[in-house]
């Protein structure tokens, strides 16, 4: 925390079926008598009276007159943090603020209005007017512009930006916090919807925006939901357009999903000392909890664990896995943020979370030990494993040229599908 910030704030939702926020409750983050940054929460008396009320997450806040409280993660509520920007988000707001290092408090007043999921903050009781402007899918070249200006300064900046500076901040801070991570993005409006526009960076081994919008269309290939996605071209370099599953538009704006990360439902952190709950199998039995079709939200699940065992995504954290709820119900949402990575090892691939017995081993024998916990019969789940290990291993290389990865690029990712090591036993 920072003296200069805010101690305290209104938490704001737009509820089910409706365009404008409502003040949901009242957010304090200070220090406790340890010293220790504490958060409290409590949902306002006149929003309990609303007939359709619903509860920030499933998780930790449920809809209660009583006060809430947490010492974990700095004194962020799980369901408030994943409506607080990511890396990308966090990079340009510090770039807004000339470089400076803000608290987390500062993170939510100065993220968006159009943030993930249903969630906003403030300092006034009354929520503002949503926003109904947008970045145009013809923006997207400046927009690229002004990403691959804070990439380059992203190993720090002199003191004092320029006017064109600030300009280049404020096109990105209308910004979408998606679950996860680190790349330049911005949001857009084209037609009627909104989509995530995701930048290739200079570094990139290879074009990772059409890479990752092919293995959108793998997933889906192999029964997996997934976000809908597109390329375009803007001045020569690809741009990724990766559409928001947690918007709706009708006559009177756009209606929003609540959402909230696979890390709240852990309750886990971001940290490597939090990583023993990183799990598939421990998410599975919250899908359980949470969810009002569990077979059908599990089976799911175990189906992405093992797509991303087949294609080497070694980045499949917690973030990167979410739940929404349109209405009362809460579900997975659709996969994102599949990216196929090429580790030098040809007998042994992790995965960033635990998916068996053997731990993050990312094995077809490992991924089968705890198929009942998915609420798979062992049969049910040696199919799915078997058959999509055949998709992946008999489309992949056409699926990525149908999406417009080059050769070359095709040669580069190829290691990363059904890897020698997949029928290793554990």
């Amino acid at each position: 925390m920072t003296s200069e910030a805010p101690s305290e704030c209104f938490v704001y939702i737009t509820l089910p079926g409706e365009t404008e926020a409502v003040t949901a409750g009242r957010f304090v983050l200070a220090a406790d008598r340890r010293g220790i940054a504490e958060g409290r929460f409590v949902y306002g008396r006149s929003y309990l009276e609303r007939p359709n009320a619903v509860a920030l997450d499933p998780v930790e806040l449920k809809l209660a007159q009583r006060t809430y409280n947490t010492v974990a993660l700095g004194g962020i509520f799980g369901a408030l943090r994943d409506a607080s920007p990511d890396y990308w988000g966090r990079l340009v707001i510090q770039r807004h603020l000339g470089n400076a290092q803000p608290g987390e408090m500062a993170y939510l007043l100065f993220s968006p209005d159009d943030r993930a999921g249903a969630l906003g903050f403030g300092l006034n009781q009354t929520p503002p007017a949503p926003k109904r402007t947008f970045n145009q899918t013809l923006d997207l070249a400046k927009l690229q512009a002004a990403a691959d200006a804070i990439v380059a300064d992203d190993d720090g900046a002199a003191a004092g930006a320029s006017a064109a500076d600030h300009d280049q901040v404020q096109r990105l801070l209308m910004l979408g916090t998606s679950m996860g991570g680190a790349r330049p993005k911005a949001v857009v409006e084209d037609g009627d919807a909104l989509w995530v526009a995701k930048f290739n960076r200079p570094d990139d081994p290879w074009s990772n925006a059409r890479v990752e919008h092919a293995m959108l269309l793998l997933a889906r290939s192999c029964g997996i939901a997934t976000a809908e996605s597109r390329v375009v071209e803007v001045g020569g370099r690809d741009v990724l357009l990766v559409k928001r599953f947690d918007r709706e538009k009708s006559s009177g704006g756009y209606r929003r999903a609540r959402m909230v990360s696979a890390l709240t439902l852990l309750r886990a952190e971001d940290t490597y000392q939090s990583r023993d709950k990183w799990s598939y199998v421990l998410l599975a039995e919250e899908l359980r909890r949470a969810c009002a079709d569990p077979e059908r939200n599990t089976a799911e699940l175990f189906r992405r664990m093992c797509f991303n065992a087949l294609i080497s995504n070694i980045d499949d954290h917690p973030r990167n896995h979410a739940v929404i709820a349109r209405e009362q119900d809460w579900q997975l949402s659709p996969a994102y943020d599949l990216t196929p990575a090429t580790p030098v090892s040809q007998e042994r691939r992790d995965l960033a979370m635990v998916c068996g017995d053997a731990g993050r081993f990312a094995s077809a024998g490992n991924l089968l030990s705890q198929s009942a916990r998915f609420l798979l019969e062992k049969p049910q789940a040696e199919g799915m494993v078997a058959a999509m290990e055949e998709q992946i291993r008999a489309t992949w290389y056409a699926t990525a040229r149908g999406a417009g990865v080059t050769a070359r690029d095709c040669e580069r990712i190829a290691a990363a599908f059904v890897y020698p090591g997949f029928r290793q036993t554990p």
